[in-house]
This record gives structure tokens, C-alpha cells and sequence, in this order.
């Protein structure tokens, strides 16, 4: 079973962390991928950076040009992970855009994430049409959960279209601005946790946007499975380096 799915069955909230490799120095990938673990996390999230990317906020964008600069690409990622199962047991994501991997090859970028022990990719700007005509196939071969974003704006319908592309959790974007905007949660995103839950879905739901501190990581996972911190940690990385990683955890959930 992919490691993801086994982590999802397991009876308590999730946290992921996610962090862009490069960052804050080249050769960092790695030992903040050991430190989050060491730290207690249940799943990371390795963001490839991008020059243009669209869904992220200042801070993980001004994290991606860093990195782009320190000379990350795909192929350096890789190489410097293609060991991280000998020290990462937990479920890893591989969240980027679309354009490094059709630049890579689909089919080939999928090889080696399965190759490495990557257990599932994240692209927002992949299209959930476009995906189960021309991809789907390439991603169970290689035994990658594909996940998929949902927003407040998402309607029922299309809710449940990616529900049933769905084998691992859906990724429940908590307001529809850009990452680290927003401040705490409001009635409308609580409404709209509400209106999730309802739908009772067959795949559990994992939070992301606006997670930063033990309050928001405890609403979001009021009713979902977990939640993703993505801003607040590079935040946090870029002030208090490898070494801060374990407060910084521990102050989210004790």
C-alpha cells in the first residue's frame, strides 16, 4: 500500500509541512527533510520551485526565486534525494508546476519519483481533464496519488468529479487567494469546512492556506484529517534555519 493511504488510516489529525527544496542554501533538501521527521511530522510536501507560480504567495514565491538562484532544478532535486529512504520513512510529496515536468517527460519524471520513493505528486495547474485523458494511466503505473485542489468556490459538482479521481486525500484549499494571506479562520471559511463535511466524501480532506499555529492547525482539523503548513514554516525557516525546525513543530502541535 502507498504510504500515503497508510498514513491516512492511521486515527489521528495529520500535519504536513511543506518546504521548497534549495532553501534556504542548495544543499539543504535534505536535512530539512530529516529534521521534520526527527521533529514528528506526518508527511512532507518537497516543492520543486518555478518561475511563475501561480498559487503560491510572497513567501514561498520569494523561497522559489531563492532557490532557482542557488541552482535548483529537477534533475538536482532528484539527485539529491535519490537516497531519502534510507533515512525518511513517511509518506513525500512532490508539489511543482506542470511545465518542469513536461519539460523533464512526464513518464520519465514519474519513473524516477518512484525510483527515489516519492508516494505522490500536487500541480495546480494540471487540469483534472487533462489529467485522466492523457496522464492518469503513467501515475498508477508508478503507484503516484495524483492530488487534487479543491477552494470555497469549488462547486458540489466538480467537488465530487475529483472525489472519484481521487485514491489518497483531497487537498482543501481553505480561502481563494494566494498562500500565507490569510490571518485565522472566518465564518466563511468554517461554513465552508462545513459544507465538505457534509458531502461525505469517500477520500478525507487535508487543509491547506492559512495553517500557522496551533489555533488554526486544531480549526482546520476540527473537520478534516489534517492540515498543511506551507508559509508559516519557511517563514519560520528563514529566520531560525534547520535548528528552529523542532520548536516550530512543537509550537503547532504540542
Amino acid at each position: 500500500m502507498n504510504r500515503i493511504n497508510k498514513r491516512l488510516q492511521e486515527d489521528k489529525e495529520l500535519l504536513s509541512i511543506y518546504f521548497t527544496a534549495g532553501y534556504p542554501d542548495l544543499e539543504d533538501t535534505v536535512p530539512v527533510l530529516e529534521e521534520l521527521v526527527k521533529s514528528g511530522v506526518d508527511m512532507i510536501e518537497i516543492g520543486l520551485p518555478f518561475s511563475d507560480p501561480l498559487a503560491d504567495g510572497p513567501t514561498i514565491q520569494e523561497s522559489s526565486t531563492a532557490a532557482l538562484k542557488n541552482g535548483m532544478t529537477t534533475a538536482k532535486l532528484f539527485e539529491q534525494i535519490k537516497d531519502i529512504r534510507k533515512t525518511v520513512d513517511i509518506p513525500l510529496i512532490v508539489m511543482g508546476y506542470f511545465n518542469p515536468m513536461l519539460q523533464y517527460g512526464v513518464e520519465a519524471f514519474c519513473a524516477k519519483c518512484a525510483e527515489i520513493g516519492i508516494d505522490g505528486l500536487i500541480m495546480p495547474d494540471l487540469p483534472l481533464a487533462e489529467y485522466q485523458e492523457h496522464y492518469q494511466s503513467i501515475f498508477e503505473k508508478y503507484d503516484l496519488k495524483m492530488v487534487f485542489l479543491i477552494t470555497p468556490q469549488t462547486t458540489d459538482e466538480r467537488i465530487r468529479q475529483i472525489d472519484d479521481a481521487t485514491n489518497s486525500f483531497i487537498y482543501m484549499v481553505s480561502s481563494a487567494s494566494t498562500t500565507g494571506k490569510t490571518s485565522g479562520f472566518g465564518d466563511v471559511q468554517t461554513d465552508y469546512f462545513k459544507r465538505i463535511a457534509a458531502l461525505s466524501l469517500k477520500n478525507p480532506q487535508i487543509v491547506g492556506f492559512g495553517i500557522k499555529d496551533e489555533d488554526t492547525f486544531k480549526a482546520a482539523t476540527a473537520t478534516a484529517k489534517g492540515a498543511i503548513i506551507g508559509s508559516a514554516f519557511i517563514k519560520n525557516l528563514t529566520e531560525n534555519g534547520i535548528s528552529g525546525i523542532s520548536d516550530f513543530i512543537k509550537s503547532i502541535r504540542p
